[in-house]
């Protein structure tokens, strides 16, 4: 499987076509300059380049005119454009790259570049504000600014760019894998820095001996745009009352400000905030024995968020013993693997005869495939079952994936079939999700394979295929046919 490949250096590479914004503001080169000068007024702006049809052939400054006022005595009634225009244009290629516009930009001493397509022919303007703004954008920037927030306001601010960072990490051509450890990795920075704002600003501060618990996609590092607070807690058994309750404190109060700063509250109130999700290291033992000894629908949902756990803040030593215990227990009720996969195998990828992709045929999905019921859950879910009973606990699903081929449960070609899958599923739902953001809407999961090219369908086909070959390899696995239904 291929590694992350993006890097901030990746920034440099993006094309200027990506990145430039601004229109071009011209004029052509046979009107009178007081024409010129009206619009340049109207406009608000000091410049218009001049073009010959859509070739950009010089450029008409406020200079150009003080100028031509000077050297005229005030009689402009003759004076074309062409006439007191500054001929040349400094251009640059629509696919040459952002390091070139820098340096084009510090070599000529100007300010901004005409953006001319493959024809010479004029398609914007590119300046070294919107450069600037590129590189504000950048995960080196942002990681920078969160380091020196000193407020959960700050924080609020630097959360509403993360959007524009992703879409240009995406111009910049980050790989889908890296994208989303891009996204857990500022999620995870987010609640550090609240952690240490919380500490530093309102005393509030989590007593030694807990454990704030990242949950689901956060626990498992691969997060994408869409993305609720999965959380728990565990603290000590010896701890005091009053500590105890600094605990619930300290739980209500960073819900409150990650709600703030812009993360939602999980629906399900599955967050350390919930009495429900914050208990102490035997009271969590005593409910994974329920919750492994009676595999009913509730309990394997409840397990399947609480299973990719990892700290984020706090004594990682009650993480592990976690870990050990939820192992020990599986393995002391085999009956669990089988149930558990007896779920996962009702969601089947939604193929039909011949290949046909089936979508949702009432409400507001109609028409739509959800891409995490079709197939990111079934992945994940299996995955990370799979992994459980060889006793892997941490990582990604692609990270999972690989160890478990690497040690021979899956082979090479269908460790391979299904990681490639998995990673396409997750690029559609992120472009899906991008997309939403661009146009002002809540992103969404769901995508209309009539409304995608065929090559991208066939890649969506070929990716359901592959979550069926994983749900197949499931059922062999625990030889689920010969299990009761």
């Amino acid at each position: 499987m291929p590694q992350s490949t993006f890097s901030e250096e990746s920034f440099f590479f993006l094309h200027i076509e990506g990145i430039c914004r601004s229109p071009a503001d011209t004029c052509p080169a046979n009107i009178h300059v007081v024409e010129a000068a009206r619009r340049m007024k109207e406009q608000n702006i000091s410049g218009l380049i001049v073009t010959d049809g859509q070739i950009p052939i010089g450029v008409l400054s406020v200079s150009d005119l003080r100028n031509l006022i000077v050297s005229s005595s005030g009689n402009l009634a003759h004076s074309m454009v062409g006439e007191v225009m500054t001929p040349g244009v400094i251009t640059i290629g629509h696919r040459a790259y952002f390091f070139e516009a820098i340096f084009k930009m510090a070599k000529n001493n100007v300010h901004r570049l005409a953006v001319v397509d493959d024809q010479k022919r004029l398609v914007g303007v590119i300046t070294d504000t919107d450069l600037l703004g590129l590189q504000t954008q950048s995960p080196l920037y942002l990681t920078q600014e969160m380091d020196i927030a000193d407020s959960i306001d700050s924080l609020r601010e630097i959360n509403s760019r993360i959007f524009d960072m992703v879409r240009c990490a995406t111009g910049a051509g980050a790989d889908t894998r890296s994208l989303v450890q891009l996204i857990s990795h500022f999620n995870d920075s987010f609640t550090q820095r609240i952690i240490e704002l919380m500490a530093s600003k309102e005393g509030i501060a989590l007593p030694a001996g807990a454990a704030y618990l990242a949950l689901g996609s956060e626990g498992r590092g691969e997060q994408t745009l869409r993305t609720d607070q999965d959380s728990a807690m565990v603290y000590a058994d010896n701890l005091s009352s009053n500590e105890i309750d600094a605990c619930a404190r300290f739980s209500e109060r960073l819900v409150e400000a990650l709600e703030y700063v812009g993360v939602p509250r999980c629906p399900g109130n599955t967050m350390a905030s919930n009495p429900s999700w914050r208990l102490s290291l035997s009271q969590w033992k005593t409910k994974l024995n329920h919750w492994i000894a009676t595999p009913v629908a509730e309990n394997m949902v409840n397990f399947g968020m609480f299973q990719d756990f990892r700290t984020l803040h706090g004594d990682r030593s009650l993480e592990e013993d976690l870990h050990t215990h939820i192992f020990a227990a599986t393995q002391r009720n085999k009956l669990f693997f089988p149930y558990v996969a007896k779920n996962i195998v009702r969601f089947p990828a939604p193929l039909g005869m011949f290949g046909r992709i089936k979508v949702e045929r009432r409400g507001a999905k109609r028409g739509k495939v959800d891409l995490k019921k079709a197939g990111i859950f079934a992945i994940t879910e299996g995955a990370s079952l799979l992994a459980l009973e060889q006793n892997i606990n941490q990582g990604t699903t692609w990270d999972k994936l690989e160890r478990l081929g690497e040690i021979g449960v899956l082979s090479e070609k269908d460790c391979s079939s299904i990681s490639e899958a998995y990673t396409q599923l997750v690029h559609f739902r992120l472009n899906r999700q991008i997309q939403d953001l661009a146009n002002g809407l809540k992103p969404s999961n769901c995508i209309d394979p009539q409304r995608m090219p065929e090559k991208l369908r066939n890649q969506l086909r070929e990716a359901l295929r592959g979550v069926n070959q994983l749900l197949r390899f499931i059922r062999e696995h625990y030889r689920l046919d010969f299990i009761s239904r």
